[in-house]
């Protein structure tokens, strides 16, 4: 198959990111753990330095002119978030420290308070455990059920399985958007559909798809939907719930304290508005204001260039790695042109364990992820305990992705070797 690329987009943005100029091992650094965390380009970098330079103060607290300016950047933050994922208000958006604290909150505000015995919650096999361990959590003290959709043939969500689990006693169905491990994009607008047909909330994890492509939560029409920061060029310790107002409105405090308070006396509260009532304590305010940052330089390119390039650097690594006849890839195989899927590929090599297989390959100057990547159930049902992932991002490069191949097979050759 010939691929028609386009100029890499790399090639523009690739200056951006002080922290792949370097060399590891004595080879260039090949950075394919993206999945895991992105790199952060010099503009979000200097938003820290900016902020704790210029203007370190709490927030929503003063009035002096540093107060006044923390305030504004902390805040201008929830409107870029909010008119990235087209919220309809920017009360929508709830900072948290990461998507998992934001499933925990709905998990507590919301599942503990309206989940009964006998109700029914459908998560996925491929879930991350931030997506599975607090619905268990809420189903072991409420008497809930919890479901799972299990995989197609080709390692997708399986609609009409979900369809099947469907029926009046389901009251959330919480899934992610992107598969961290299959990389297979689940179709979230028709989940969503039939979901509320039957009376159900729905909660998308959005990690894996927020920082590749254009998400809308008005077109998927979840009730909530979770990210973090430091996957989309933010830093780590800021992320975000989107949740409807209605909803939120009806939900009560996760956490108490500082800021999500109206009034305060001895034997009760009464407490702020949205979005407010969900930020207790002084935030991470620099993390935040980094965020927003964040999301100015990715709208800046554009998300629909960045799929377009992932698109594409999907294509090439897969067409390079289906030549290993060594190599099990896991996940639905991407469309000639490279849509349909992350730019995740997820493998094992026969004879030679993930670890093994990550450490070697960090001599040569190349970071992958070797584990379960937050997946066990997902791996049990596979039936292997680890695999190997290289996740890329839009400023790597197709000649990364030849240094990459080149060290997997020096790598292989080399333990044949020995076995032989």
């Amino acid at each position: 198959m010939t691929l028609t690329m386009a100029k890499p987009l790399a090639d523009e943005v690739r200056s951006d990111f002080p922290i792949l100029d370097q060399t590891v091992n004595g080879k260039p650094l090949v950075y394919f753990d993206n999945a895991a965390t992105s790199q952060k380009p010099h503009v979000v970098l200097n938003a820290l330095n900016n902020y704790y330079q210029q203007d370190n103060a709490n927030v929503h607290r003063g009035v002096h002119a540093l107060s006044a300016r923390a305030t504004a950047a902390y805040e201008a933050t929830r409107d870029k978030v909010a008119a990235f994922i087209n919220a309809t208000s920017r009360d929508e958006i709830v900072f948290t420290r990461n998507a998992s604290e934001a499933i925990n909150l709905v998990a507590y505000a919301w599942g503990m308070n309206n989940l009964q015995a006998g109700d029914e919650v459908i998560l996925t096999v491929m879930e991350h455990h931030s997506n599975l361990v607090p619905w268990q959590l809420v189903a072991q003290r409420t008497g809930a059920v919890l479901k799972h959709v299990q995989l197609t043939e080709t390692q997708t969500f399986d609609l009409e399985h979900f369809q099947s689990l469907l029926s009046d006693r389901t009251k959330l169905v919480a899934m992610n958007h992107v598969s961290n491990t299959l990389g297979c994009i689940n179709p979230v607008e028709a989940v969503t559909k039939l979901a509320h047909a039957h009376g159900a909330k729905v909660l998308i994890d959005a990690c894996q798809s927020i920082p590749h492509m254009v998400v809308d939560v008005q077109a998927i029409d979840c009730d909530w939907l979770v990210a973090s920061g430091h996957k989309m060029c933010g830093p780590t310790g800021a992320g975000f719930l989107y949740g409807k107002l209605d909803i939120l409105n009806a939900m009560p405090p996760f956490l108490g304290g500082g800021e999500m308070i109206q009034d305060v006396y001895l034997d009760h509260s009464t407490y702020a508005e949205l979005p407010h009532k969900f930020e207790a304590g002084t935030p991470a305010i620099a993390e935040v204001i980094m965020l927003g940052a964040a999301v100015d330089y990715l709208l800046g390119i554009g998300m629909d260039r960045i799929a377009q390039y992932e698109h594409q650097l999907t294509r090439y690594l897969y067409d390079a790695l289906a030549q290993l006849p060594q190599l099990t890839l896991y996940g639905p195989p991407p469309n000639a042109d490279g849509s349909g899927r992350a730019a995740i590929a997820t493998f094992t090599v026969q004879n030679l364990h993930p670890q093994d297989l990550s450490t070697l390959l960090d001599q040569a100057g190349v970071a992958i992820r070797s584990g379960h990547h937050c997946t066990q159930p997902l791996h049990r049902l596979l039936n292997i305990d680890s695999t190997a992932r290289a996740s890329l991002y839009f400023y790597n490069t197709y000649a990364e992705i030849d240094s990459f191949v080149a060290a997997l097979k020096d790598t292989i050759e080399f333990f044949g070797n020995i076995f032989d």
